[in-house]
């Protein structure tokens, strides 16, 4: 919603650009991948195909990107999704970076906590950026592929299974059409149409706390961290969250009071005294534009299968959860990331179809996490009932006098999910008795003394880490692996290696508790698939095969 006297697309500091429909082909041709929804779950999961060399068609039913801020936290796992799909740069340039968050409880400070972060990590633990701009940039890097297609006004009216694939009816100004294609990606959003047309339901609870977001625009000097405010004297009894934005605008969510509707709620004259109270609240006694505004409530729903035969749901199509945490957007990137390398495999004929199997497995798996989590974040911030609120302001008074209580104020943000229990997650050495990084984990980030980061060094599908090998061993290895998969890196680190990375004060080797000999497999996600504490070739090329699920043709 926006001001009186503004179009639906009129903003203060963005420009939405308009799409036409598209000029299709006389005969439409089968594709191999359709993507449903151009918001940034869709096209992350377009730049994903591509970067395995797949094409995909991405049809979305709207004319321009989302209005208003919406998602505004990206975590520092999905830069490091954006970066491998050749996206990040016009991300690094505009979010704004963070890593603090403060909580008052009636106007007292109670905590100060800071995300985990340090000199060996890449990006930042959170950035800030206004929903119309992560679509931008990633419209911007799926238009510049040849491999990615976007047809907006096109809306999705009609699938059906047909000759081993799905075939959709698809409505634009010029008429109806059928689009077949071998698999499809459902990103259309939370009311996803293509989940009502396969007669599927999200499953979970239902929060009673709603809220209303806003934009605001001002200049206003606060550090752009993240402030939780319990019990305001703005907002007596409920929860008031800012953020700071790009272009001087500040996201405000406030909990609306028990029984009042979402009609009243919204009607502008109500925001903008209750922005103006939270304004004084925080000190600003300047100027403020009142930008754009919503309302959502808190939810944790999800699909029980994230995969309906040939169809795959991704983002809020597979699962809604409560913001608490800024977890919504993150798990959709990661989603998209997770099938797009996946599916990419399988249609360039790198892998089997049972390596789709582990997509729900891990990915809702993930949102059952985040879930735990979100649920915690939510009792607290919006209490479901008299009791809950009775023990969240109990916890809080303490929180004013003793610093065991301060945690409980603590949103916990979001931290990449460990896949321990994945059909992928295979091989742990027990010789490495707990010690260095698992099968399942992110792989952890390390600067390095000749400049960069590991990261940097991993290629652009699989990598091995080897240690302190020599040509002959690490000659051994590559073979029956690229006999897999011709495209995996092999990363030596330490050893006679004239092309290895140097491991000088053995840093590198004590991150990962690693020996002479010791390996890593990391998938295309940087996630860990299989360590070994001596490594063998043949059992290295045994776990990527079956991971690949191609151990049946190999040579």
């Amino acid at each position: 919603m926006r001001p009186a006297g503004r179009g639906e697309l009129d903003s203060l500091y963005f420009e939405y650009p308009h799409f036409e429909p598209p000029d299709r082909p006389a005969a439409e041709p089968r594709r191999r991948v359709a993507i449903v929804g151009a918001g940034p779950v869709g096209l992350t999961a377009a730049l994903a195909l591509a970067a395995e060399g797949v094409p995909s068609l991405l049809l979305e039913r709207k004319a321009t990107f989302n209005d208003g801020s919406r998602a505004i936290c990206i975590a520092r796992q999905s830069f490091h999704i954006l970066e491998r799909l050749g996206a990040l740069a016009p991300f690094l340039e505009k979010a704004l970076p963070w890593t603090t968050g403060r909580s008052f409880y009636r106007g007292r400070q109670v905590l100060e906590f800071e995300m985990p972060d340090g000199p060996d990590e890449k990006f930042r633990p959170m950035y800030n950026l206004q929903q119309q701009y992560i679509e931008r940039f990633l419209w911007q890097a799926a238009s510049a592929s040849p491999l990615v297609e976007i047809r907006w006004q096109s809306e999705v009216a009609g699938i059906a299974d047909r000759d081993g694939g799905v075939t959709l009816e698809v409505r634009d100004p010029a008429g109806s059409y059928a689009v077949t294609a071998d698999w499809l990606l459902a990103a259309d959003g939370a009311r996803s149409p293509v989940r009502g047309m396969r007669n599927l339901r999200l499953q979970g609870e239902n929060f009673e706390g709603r809220y209303v977001i806003a934009d605001v625009r001002m200049a206003h000097d606060y550090p752009t961290i993240r402030r939780a405010l319990f019990d305001p004297a703005c907002n007596p009894g409920s929860t008031v969250l800012v953020h700071r934005q790009p272009e001087d605008i500040w996201r405000i969510d406030y909990q609306l009071p028990e029984g009042e509707s979402a009609e009243e709620a919204t009607r502008e004259e109500v925001v903008r005294d209750r922005v103006a109270a939270i304004l004084g609240e925080i000190g600003h006694r300047g100027t403020w534009e009142l930008e754009w505004w919503s309302v959502y409530a808190a939810n944790t729903l999800a699909l029980a299968d994230y995969r309906d035969g040939r169809v795959f749901f991704l983002g809020d199509a597979a699962h809604i959860v409560p913001i608490f945490g800024v977890r919504g957007l993150n798990n959709g990137i990661a989603d998209a990331a997770d099938i797009g390398w996946k599916l990419g495999r399988v249609v360039a004929g790198g892998a089997g179809e049972g390596l789709l199997a582990s997509y729900t497995p891990e990915r809702r798996d993930a949102t059952l996490d985040v879930f735990a989590n979100a649920t915690k974040s939510t009792r607290f911030m919006t209490p479901p009932t008299r009791g809950w609120r009775l023990m969240r302001d109990a916890a809080l008074g303490l929180a004013l006098r003793h610093d065991f209580a301060r945690p409980f104020a603590n949103p916990r943000q979001m931290a990449p999910y460990t896949y321990a229990a994945s059909p992928l997650t295979a091989d742990d050495d027990p010789a490495f008795d707990g010690a260095g990084p698992a099968p399942g984990s992110v792989l952890p980030n390390l600067r390095l003394a000749a400049g960069g980061f590991l990261s940097d060094r991993l290629g652009p599908g699989f990598t091995l880490l080897l240690f302190s090998a020599g040509a002959a061993a690490a000659e051994a290895m590559l073979r029956p692996l690229r006999a897999r998969d011709p495209d995996l890196r092999l990363l030596c680190i330490g050893g006679a290696m004239p092309d290895a990375l140097h491991d000088p004060d053995g840093r590198i080797a004590a991150r990962f508790a690693a020996g002479p000999g010791s390996a890593w497999l990391v998938r295309p996600d940087m996630y860990i698939a299989g360590r070994w504490r001596q490594a063998e070739p043949a059992a290295v090329a045994s776990c990527l095969a079956r991971l690949l699920d191609i151990a049946e043709v190999e040579q």
